[in-house]
């Protein structure tokens, strides 16, 4: 046995929205058996399950998911907390004698657990107070404007709406008088305690990803659902845009649409474009993986494709 494989193995199935991963990652646990650890930073929220595609019952019942339905929407989850609980969750599907299925396309989080966690500064309130105020008064493209001369390396990455980000990066300078990108460059590696399989389900054809994606967020739409559970949501009156559950795709635009800012066409409109962004985010942070295995998502053998990278990574 090589020194490699004196780790035991994990997958991780990645993907943009719409990719099939939990048809494909149930399908390898028809084969092997396997729990699932969802890496999704919306399938977290209870009371949130028809926006976010949930696994249903069934699926659920079919191989043990973790990390569903754990925090309530007025919570948030962090890149550290999921790190911590899929170290942990993986050491204990291993000790069952199974194989731990990283499945989801949130990229932030696949990234934290295989480059290990920044020591970047905690959040100061009383900073964040004043950036917040500034971004109120001059707007978040301002803002980006302000982090080109301070940290070029992160104005780049990041895009001028992305006020959450930019007002996090011009806080670390403030606080360290250094740029993330300099911070980040510098933090050790962390060496995982298992070997990370990583799968990458792309499409071959991005316009048959994006029928795939109109579809499903037609059939969240379908009798009211989707905007039924964004007004019980809204009924509860402790829950609000600036949370991070309700900027989940889907959901901001339903409250909006429930706030009158606009009509059922608009919304339907704006949540497919908003998904289809969303989806080529991933794909862009997808390919920034050169140690990924692609497999075409659009092909109808997928799990056996991913059963033959299973194969050969434990016969390596």
């Amino acid at each position: 046995m090589t020194a490699a494989l004196s780790k035991p193995l994990v997958v991780s199935i990645m993907g943009p929205t719409a990719s099939g991963k939990t048809a494909a990652a149930l399908a390898i646990a028809e084969q092997i058996p396997s729990e699932i650890i969802s890496v999704d930073s919306a399938l977290v929220y209870r009371e949130m399950n028809i926006g976010t595609a949930k696994p249903t019952d069934d699926e659920r019942a079919r191989a043990p998911h973790h990390l569903i339905d754990i925090l309530d929407p007025l919570e948030s989850y962090s890149v550290m907390q999921f790190r911590q609980d899929a170290l942990r969750l993986s050491a204990e599907i291993i000790a069952r004698g199974k194989l731990p299925l990283l499945v989801g396309g949130t990229m932030l989080y696949f990234k934290g657990l295989k480059d290990g966690l920044d020591t970047l500064p905690q959040a100061d309130a009383a900073l964040r107070a004043e950036l917040d105020a500034e971004a109120t008064l001059i707007g978040s493209p301002a803002m980006h404007a302000k982090l080109e001369k301070l940290d070029p390396v992160t104005f780049t990455r990041l895009k001028p709406n992305d006020s959450q980000r930019i007002q996090r990066a011009l806080e670390i300078i403030a606080l360290t008088g250094k740029p993330m990108s300099e911070l980040l460059a510098l933090a050790p590696k962390s060496e995982l305690p298992f070997n990370l399989l990583p799968i990458a389900l792309e499409p071959s054809d991005r316009s048959v990803l994006h029928a795939r994606i109109a579809t499903r967020f037609d059939a969240m739409l379908k009798d009211g659902g989707l905007i039924n559970e964004v007004k019980a949501l809204r009924a509860r009156g402790d829950l609000h845009l600036g949370l991070p559950s309700m900027r989940c795709v889907g959901y901001r635009q339903s409250w909006e649409y429930l706030d009158g800012a606009y009509g059922l066409a608009e919304l339907r409109e704006r949540g497919i474009v908003a998904t289809r962004q969303l989806a080529k985010r991933q794909l862009t942070w997808l390919r920034s993986m050169p140690e990924r295995h692609a497999i075409d998502c659009l092909t109808p053998d997928v799990a056996n494709r991913i059963l033959q990278k299973i194969s050969t990574a434990n016969k390596s």
